[in-house]
């Protein structure tokens, strides 16, 4: 029987998740809870459409030509796609058997050490939010510990699978001196950094939040501008 994972959404003509035009399915369910979420409708396991892998294939292979000529591929993200890693693990082995990129983009919290392994021998790139690189701060902002996300990201460096880094810059939150200059120390010592994305903090989502009845905390959060993440891009320089 053909494995089947739960959808919340699919963006086929992508520009913004990895290099070139990416096929991007967004995955239902995830551990964390973010303040600055903007898709809290992907939290619960339970909710999206089910899809086989094969019907995935289908749709995916149809942006096979775009995909060659923009050196693009699949992204895969959520939610947190790493909760279903074992449909992942044979979605991506059939994108490679088409000699489609693949990509993951993850908060990195995952503790099944043998199936993540046989899902990054599929994997081209993986883009790497991490939320905060103070355990403290990391846990009130999201609900659980960044011990794993951080392990995740040494062993992703020890497997030398690509990384881009993500970081959203949420003023007041994330965005202090000491932090910043704490998560680049950590960078620095990772090998496999092709690239740092910092992400300005916005409210596109917060309209979800009401919907569902759930306490926006950011009400009252200034937006991050571009003199926001040009500061934080300072300091990493000083670094």
């Amino acid at each position: 029987m053909s494995l089947k994972g739960r959808i919340h959404s699919i963006e086929s003509f992508g520009t913004l998740d990895g290099p070139g035009i990416r096929f991007v399915l967004f995955m239902q369910g995830c551990s964390f809870r973010c303040f600055y979420c903007h898709n809290p409708d992907t939290w619960h396991i339970e909710g999206g459409t089910e899809y086989t892998v094969e019907e995935l294939m289908d749709k995916i292979k149809r942006y096979t030509p775009y995909f060659k000529n923009s050196e693009g591929g699949i992204t895969v993200s959520g939610g947190e796609p790493l909760l279903q890693l074992e449909f992942l693990i044979e979605l991506f082995k059939q994108c490679k058997n088409e000699g489609i990129n693949t990509a993951i983009d993850t908060n990195g919290f995952v503790t099944e050490n043998r199936p993540l392994s046989r899902l990054l021998d599929y994997t081209d790139l993986v883009l790497l939010d991490i939320k905060h690189i103070n355990p403290v701060k990391h846990k009130e902002l999201t609900g659980v510990s960044n011990e794993l996300p951080l392990k995740f990201a040494k062993y992703l460096s020890e497997r030398k699978i690509p990384m881009w880094l993500r970081y959203v810059v949420v003023p007041g939150l994330t965005d202090d001196e000491i932090s910043i200059r704490n998560l680049y120390e950590f960078i620095k010592g990772l090998t496999n950094i092709e690239k740092i994305e910092l992400l300005p903090f916005h409210k596109m989502g917060e309209f979800k939040w009401k919907e569902l009845g759930f306490d926006y905390k950011l009400e009252n959060t200034p937006e991050a501008n571009d003199n926001d993440i040009l500061r934080i891009k300072k300091l990493m320089e000083m670094c």
